[in-house]
């Protein structure tokens, strides 16, 4: 198991058909942290409200977290739009957890990052949340669909996974255009605040840049991407893409670090 400073994760959809929770299993049996920032869209209420799918694996990521916790490393909530009804809870700790609309984290190195989930920036979700319940519906479609494809997939031997959703995200111009307006916004937070960058989630799409002397990171999610943010000792942030086989109790699937999106898609 691999000791770093700080762990931060996003977009995981529990109670989904969608989570990708065996693979969050094996690295979080991987990683161990002082830190666990958990920055929105924990639990998908919205799904919830009209299918439940809660498996094993979900109900053991939560009993881990849980545990965690107790055991001394400091675990921080920070909701988002999926579970936005635990922002009435702001302040509030459950257990060992803390409940928090926002949060400045300073790294290692002494730089500070504003910390949230990033529906703030969206102006569909804030402003047209029709559209954005309606995005969530068809995105549900888009995994059912993709369930179908994987078996197909698999017959022919093709083991990892892969996301039809995350492959048509990737593929709109219009959804890359929404991404960079989402990304310049976020900025223009963490520099109105005086802070050195920011960490945040929403969009599912994981990424570490730096612009105009900031930095940008993006949690991505454990839907399409399986992707984390991890700061080790000395300050540095990586992102780490689950690139594995899912978790199992007798051996764990390995990490593989990437900073490029587009280096998340399976080579069949």
């Amino acid at each position: 198991m691999q000791k770093v400073r700080s762990i931060f994760l996003s977009d995981i959809h529990l109670g989904t058909r969608a989570c990708q929770a065996d693979r969050l299993l094996g690295f979080m049996r991987s990683y161990a942290a002082e830190n666990v920032f958990l920055i929105g869209d924990i639990v998908d209420f919205w799904s919830m409200r009209r299918n439940i799918v809660w498996t094993k694996a979900q109900n053991t990521f939560v009993q881990k977290i849980l545990r965690r916790a107790r055991h001394g490393e400091r675990v921080v909530f920070i909701p988002g739009n999926h579970d936005e009804a635990l922002r009435d809870y702001l302040g509030i700790a459950f257990g060992d957890i803390r409940v928090v609309g926002e949060h400045v984290h300073t790294l290692a190195d002494g730089r500070r990052f504003l910390l949230l989930h990033g529906d703030e920036f969206d102006q569909i979700t804030r402003h047209h949340r029709w559209i954005a319940i309606l995005g969530d519906v068809m995105y549900d479609v888009l995994v059912r669909l993709n369930s179908i494809l994987s078996l197909i997939r698999r017959r022919f031997g093709m083991t990892c996974y892969w996301s039809l959703a995350g492959y048509a995200k990737r593929r709109v111009k219009r959804a890359l255009q929404f991404i960079f307006d989402f990304e310049d916004a976020a900025l223009r937070a963490a520099s109105q605040r005086g802070l050195d960058g920011i960490i945040c989630g929403h969009i599912h799409s994981a990424v570490i840049r730096e612009a105009n002397g900031l930095t940008y990171v993006n949690c991505g999610d454990w839907v399409d991407s399986c992707t984390a943010i991890v700061e080790h000792f000395d300050g540095r942030l990586e992102l780490v893409a689950w690139n594995g086989d899912d978790d199992n109790d007798d051996e764990e699937a390995l990490p593989v670090v990437t900073h490029q999106i587009e280096e998340l898609q399976c080579v069949s």
